[in-house]
């Protein structure tokens, strides 16, 4: 059985920026966690040092590190009245909605933003908004079709979605409204990892996508390989491999999330050629 990763896989420049950030804070802790991958943020516990709350209730340091998803305007107003010292790792690409939100809301435009309403990063960005009432968050046209919007809308992405529903977003949109500006806030990342897994997905026999279970973006690249690949499987380490997988497979695929580490990618495609070799 031949493994095959593919072309565009992993950590993001987000994610590599934050990590770094956080091997440099010693003493530290997240509000949040820093990315979505429970195994990389062990590892940064115990290697750095870098601690992880999920409430600024728990927080008994001055050092905080602002995780890659951002946190809301009123959390980061708070630590910051608090005295606490401010590390920011909040991905850039992130950053940029929030200012988005922030200037089309305060330019009298409703905004739309697509994605997962209980996800941090849309949390955040939803937050700089100067008029939450007329911010709407929906994940689908259906969603869309029950909300009485102004003329005038602006829409943001959530930027790990996937760009075809974004589309279908903004073309019902521009279909029902005058005014619609629209901001691609999706990142490149984002787009060469769906691609690259669409591909594969089409030639492999079975597909292995590496990342939290909990992260937006590999769940993504899960769905787009299912639809490819029926044998496509979501897994966060090698303890969650099934030798039964690869029976009579030729090519498995892997592939990896915007928060999954190179270490973790590497050892999972160990374990799957030591249950490749034991197959045969």
């Amino acid at each position: 059985m031949q493994i095959k990763l593919a072309n565009s896989y992993g950590f993001c420049f987000g994610v590599k920026r934050a990590i770094e950030i956080a091997e440099k804070s010693s003493g530290a802790v997240t509000y949040g966690a820093l990315i979505h991958n429970p195994l990389e943020i062990e590892r940064l516990k115990n290697n750095y040092n870098v601690g992880y709350v999920d409430s600024l209730d728990k927080i008994d340091t001055n050092k905080i590190i602002i995780r890659t998803h951002g946190i809301t305007k009123e959390d980061k107003e708070q630590l910051e009245s608090q005295g606490k010292e401010l590390i920011d790792a909040t991905c850039p690409f992130v950053t940029k909605p929030q200012e988005i939100v922030k200037e089309m809301s305060e330019n009298g435009y409703d905004v739309v933003i697509f994605g997962d309403i209980n996800h941090p990063e849309v949390k955040g960005v939803k937050s700089y908004s100067k008029n939450q009432n007329r911010t709407f968050v929906v994940l689908n046209v259906d969603e869309l079709k029950n909300i009485k919007l102004k003329e005038k809308i602006a829409v943001v992405a959530q930027t790990t979605r996937k760009i075809s529903e974004f589309l279908k977003i903004v073309n019902f949109l521009v279909e029902n409204h005058k005014e619609v500006r629209v901001f691609n806030t999706i990142c490149n990342a984002t787009f060469e990892n769906q691609d690259a897994v669409k591909e594969l997905s089409k030639e492999a026999d079975i597909m292995i996508i590496i990342g939290g279970k909990n992260s937006s973006n590999t769940k993504q690249l899960y769905l787009i390989s299912k639809e490819n690949c029926n044998d496509s499987y979501l897994i966060e380490n090698a303890d969650e491999l099934k030798p039964e997988w690869f029976k009579n497979k030729n090519l498995c695929g892997v592939s990896a999330g915007a928060s999954t580490p190179e270490w973790l990618i590497q050892n999972i495609i160990k374990k799957i050629k030591q249950i490749k070799d034991y197959n045969e």
